[in-house]
């Protein structure tokens, strides 16, 4: 432990001798570096620190290099230091690699220029290098820089003083809820249905036995982590068949699905507290499909879930996948999910609590931005009523055609679509390609926005289907007392946009 107190030179004493004193009070670096490699859950370790002039970094399955063989010897040495001193603080090496993604805009000036700063006049050379809006990994690195010498008591900086650097010296105004306050980080209904969709139709393939490629179903998978609990791609990454678990009983066709993952983004005292959730019962199978396929590929040891090399990999097939699936390039990121599942969690009602709990954040307050933006009871009634100009968006669903009244008339009768949803007879609105005793969904409530619709192209028609349907929301929002959360009131609000969708397409003149 270093107590003494050393006294930078001052006056015109060059920066390269203040370097110079500054690396002769640091104690030499031990022969080995060591640091947690959380997505390969393995000690990893750095060798002969002082003598390399690389430091390899393997963080969520990449490797990063940090080159110190382009510095001034002196700075070289102050940086290693640094970097020895974030693994002490336990900083995920992911966090250190991006402190470090820019310091080479920390040039050796700049280093001297705070080697010679003491705690009186650092407020002024901030302010100095505030005005030239470098990045905020080059401040939190002349940050780390000064904690260091408050360690070394260097120039009048002591302990005393970290208080002081974590709440005086200002960084950047920076905003990473900025796009959860304008809401352009969330789905809207027409985009979430889309998902679902999706993921129902994985499954109908999956029974029907039909040719699925493994890929496609381990992309449909990490967008169910990410849709349904808002995992992180880093958890999804690293999921392994220990942490899948499947229970069947003879209650029911569909096995139950457990899946257990840790807490991302907290200290290494914090990280392997386990989350876990239950898969939806009717999404099961696409966890039974690769469960089985990994069983029989007898891979040994313990593989990763959805076999991928890096979380990288995790998040460009999720939003590869949603994005083609929603018709977008400006939202559909694994992050974007995540915002969306918190968003449809808090306008449910549900507590600070449930959602700290659910997102797996270690403070409860972390997740206030959903609260400050979620919409009041009566606007999300208005949304599932679809009367809400705030969260319309034009749908982009696709249907086979529309038909005339006597089209409809010559289809088989399986064909013609009739039910009686919640107690209301609907007939006449259309076709489906496969048939009805073919159809595993509730016919009308789910036939709007399906592939295989066929609408009649009668807008008065489907005016009415809107308006028993908007009675049905105003009947459950009354008896419920608005609880969104139902599958029902959900799907209803699907139901809703997509009929206007039809309605919409029926006004455009080629349709008339």
């Amino acid at each position: 432990m270093v107590s003494r107190e050393v006294v930078a030179p001052q006056g015109s004493v060059s920066g390269e001798d203040v370097l110079h004193q500054l690396c002769a009070s640091l104690q030499p670096l031990p022969s080995v570096l060591r640091y947690y490699d959380e997505f390969d859950d393995t000690i990893r370790a750095i060798r002969n620190p002082s003598i390399e002039s690389v430091f390899e970094l393997f963080c969520h399955g990449r490797s990063v290099k940090v080159d110190f063989g382009r510095r001034r010897r002196e700075c070289a040495l102050i940086f290693k230091h640094i970097l020895m001193q974030m693994f002490k603080q336990d900083l995920s090496v992911r966090t250190v690699a991006n402190y470090f993604s820019d310091f080479h805009h920390f040039t050796d000036d700049d280093v001297a220029a705070l080697a010679r700063t003491s705690p009186l006049d650092v407020g002024l050379l901030w302010a100095e290098w505030r005005a030239r809006e470098l990045s905020q990994s080059v401040y939190k690195l002349a940050k780390h820089m000064l904690q260091l010498l408050c360690i070394y008591r260097w120039n009048g900086w002591s302990q005393e003083y970290r208080t002081f650097l974590s709440t005086t010296l200002p960084l950047p105004a920076h905003d990473k809820y900025a796009a959860v306050r304008s809401g352009d980080a969330f789905l809207s209904a027409d985009e979430e249905a889309a998902i679902v969709r999706h993921l129902d139709e994985a499954v109908i393939g999956i029974k029907q036995g039909e040719p699925m490629l493994l890929d496609a179903v381990a992309d449909a998978g990490m967008l169910l982590c990410a849709y349904q609990f808002a995992m992180r791609p880093v958890q999804i990454g690293m999921l392994d068949t220990r942490h899948v678990r499947v229970w069947n009983d003879e209650v029911t066709e569909d096995p139950t699905v457990h899946l257990t993952f840790h807490m991302a983004k907290q200290r290494r005292n914090k990280q392997r507290i386990p989350l876990t959730r239950r898969v939806k019962r009717e999404w099961t199978p696409i966890f039974t499909y690769l469960k089985a396929h990994l069983d029989a590929a007898n891979l040994g040891g313990v593989p990763r879930f959805f076999q991928v090399e890096s979380v990288q990999e995790v998040s460009i097939r999720i939003s590869k996948l949603v994005r083609g699936l929603i018709g977008s390039e400006d939202i559909g990121t694994a992050t974007d999910l995540r915002h969306t599942a918190a968003q449809r969690l808090v306008d449910a009602g549900a507590s600070h609590e449930e959602l700290a709990e659910f997102m797996g954040h270690a403070q409860t307050n972390t997740g206030l931005v959903y609260y400050a933006t979620s919409a009041s009871h009566a606007e999300r009634v208005n949304r599932a009523l679809g009367a809400s100009e705030v969260y319309r968006r034009v749908a982009k669903i696709g249907h086979d055609r529309f038909i005339s009244p006597d089209e409809l008339s010559m289809l088989k009768e399986e064909q013609q679509i009739a039910a009686v949803p919640h107690g209301i007879p609907i007939s006449g609105i259309g076709g489906c390609q496969s048939g009805q005793p073919h159809c595993p969904y509730s016919p009308v409530a789910s036939c709007y926005g399906c592939r295989k619709f066929m609408p009649v192209a009668d807008k008065a028609l489907h005016g009415k289907v809107l308006s028993d349907m908007r009675e049905i929301v105003l009947f459950f929002e009354q008896s419920s007392r608005g609880d969104v959360r139902s599958p029902t009131y959900l799907q209803l609000q699907r139901t809703i946009g997509e009929i206007q969708t039809v309605i919409a397409e029926l006004e455009v003149p080629e349709h008339e």
